[in-house]
């Protein structure tokens, strides 16, 4: 149940998702630890992989493809029936529904079951993030430097309730705003701001 729809917070699926976020993230930790060698995969580029395989990207594609949209647009209330189509494909819902899943998985076939489907669930996007690893932010830093300029991040917006806020950054090269992006949460508005502003370079380079 979606907190807009619950009558308390407490009856939405807020506390499984913060749960299933915290199986999640060991899940695919400990998919990766023991494949990837130490000399190769430190803990900095190991951070990144896992970052990219759960982000909200990657949860909410999981979500589609179990079919998630329509589970939750069947529980909507007739009251929410208005915002519900909008809301089920919202990228923090789907990736909170997908968390909440996970979260009572392992409430109720325990951990190690649930981390095997994890992993299973996740398998496309674990390959993706190992096969096509992406820092828009060291990315734009690197372009940036090669023309003598650089580049800070400031968060211009917060959006929704605290349960599921939304940040909004602004990429500034030298001060001045070069584009926007925004994620459930800092780090990811600023990967989103820093891949507008690649796009933005990249279509002016032509």
């Amino acid at each position: 149940m979606h907190a807009a729809w619950a009558g308390r917070r407490a009856d939405s699926y807020q506390r499984l998702a913060f749960l299933g976020d915290s199986v999640l993230s060991l899940a695919i930790t400990s998919h990766l630890y023991p494949r990837l060698e130490a000399a190769t995969y430190g803990a900095g580029h190991l951070t990144k992989i896992r970052a990219q395989a759960v982000s909200g990207g990657s949860c909410r594609a999981v979500a589609d493809r179990l079919g998630l949209p329509l589970r939750l647009l069947a529980a909507a209330p007739p009251e929410g029936a208005a915002t519900a189509a909008a809301l089920v494909r919202t990228e923090r819902t789907l990736a909170s529904v997908v968390e909440a899943v996970i979260g009572a998985c392992y409430l109720h076939v325990g951990y190690e079951t649930t981390a095997e489907a994890v992993v299973q669930a996740f398998a496309p996007e674990v390959q993706e993030a190992l096969a096509h690893p992406v820092d828009f932010k060291s990315s734009l830093q690197e372009r940036l430097a090669r023309r003598g300029a650089e580049v800070d991040y400031e968060v211009v917006q917060e959006q929704g309730p605290p349960h599921e806020r939304t940040f909004v950054s602004a990429a500034m090269v030298d001060g001045v705003e070069a584009a926007r992006g925004s994620g459930r949460s800092k780090k990811q508005a600023e990967q989103a701001a820093a891949r507008s502003a690649l796009e933005s370079l990249a279509g002016r380079d032509r």
